[in-house]
């Protein structure tokens, strides 16, 4: 059981409510709230050396790459239309056309081959052998399984690192982030996206809302917790972009997950909810999107 928030080392952390792992356990875990700086936790997360187990489900898509049932047909089609918008983000963001980018928790790899192909040098890190071995047969990517392993075998400072939809697994969330901060280039960009749990699909669903995805999930970000991990980190959050189209997979899992009648629909109109929400205040979104540049560089 965690005892101390990773974000303001408060040992004051508050019961919310627990929730249930539908991929593979049926298991329950509890999340709490820092009292002091907000943050949400899964407190009863398994240590590293255990936790593997939960991530073998044949439906869990980013590392097995299912077409299986309609909900992650919608995500695939979702992804081509995101895999170009994450291209403009990182194009922006660094303002280079090509450059060194170092992909964390790859998956299969689509993001990263996505890069390759418009001339960017791509390293990836995935600790699934599952998903690494399908990235290197399907694109060619031969990663390696940890950040730690990466740092071993290259002298290569990357331009810019990503992270979609990782931090949130990752437990030694500090020593990452600090990784980070000594990888990338002095004018370096690294960009993260998480979750918010303060989104329009967060509040309805509750602890139905399946990007808890406990215990896979070991971290829960708000923007105010996400600065404060920058900040702490040498790191100033230049920018925040919505992601509100997994309101409509996320939504159409959370009614699957309420086992109620016509939960694709439902989720739909969820969906669209959530995603008029994130118009009129983006901090209402899915999942957001963080820029991250270190605070001493020019």
């Amino acid at each position: 059981m965690l005892e101390i928030c990773p974000i303001c080392g408060s040992n004051k952390l508050n019961d919310i409510f627990s929730c249930k792992d539908y991929f593979v356990s049926g298991e329950t875990f509890q999340l709490v709230d820092c009292e002091k700086c907000g943050m949400r936790i899964t407190a009863d997360f398994p240590v590293e050396s255990e936790i593997g187990k939960y991530y073998e489900a044949t439906d869990y898509i980013s590392h097995s790459d299912t077409k299986k049932g309609i909900v992650n047909s919608v995500y695939h089609y979702v992804r081509q239309f995101m895999l170009k918008k994450k291209v403009r983000w990182v194009e922006k963001s660094s303002r280079l056309k090509s450059g060194a980018i170092l992909d964390v928790g790859t998956g299969t790899g689509y993001f990263a081959n996505t890069m390759k192909e418009r001339n960017w040098q791509v390293s990836t890190v995935e600790q699934s052998e599952k998903a690494r071995d399908f990235a290197e047969k399907n694109f060619g990517l031969i990663g390696v399984a940890s950040i730690s392993e990466y740092v071993e075998q290259s002298n290569e400072k990357p331009d810019v690192i990503t992270l979609w939809h990782v931090l949130e697994h990752i437990e030694n969330l500090n020593e990452t982030m600090a990784d980070f901060q000594k990888l990338l280039k002095p004018n370096g960009t690294l960009i993260i996206a998480v979750p918010n749990c303060n989104s329009y699909d967060a509040r309805k669903y509750k602890n139905l809302w399946a990007a808890y995805d406990v215990p896979r999930h070991l971290w829960h970000f708000r923007a105010e917790q996400m600065t404060i991990l920058a900040n702490k980190h040498g790191f100033k959050i230049t920018e925040i972009k919505p992601m509100p189209f997994d309101a409509f997979y996320i939504s159409m899992m959370s009614e699957n997950y309420a086992k109620r009648s016509f939960a694709f629909f439902r989720g739909m109109w969820a969906g669209i909810a959530g995603f008029f929400a994130s118009l009129f205040d983006k901090k209402m979104s899915s999942s957001l999107v963080y820029v991250l540049k270190k605070q001493n560089a020019d």
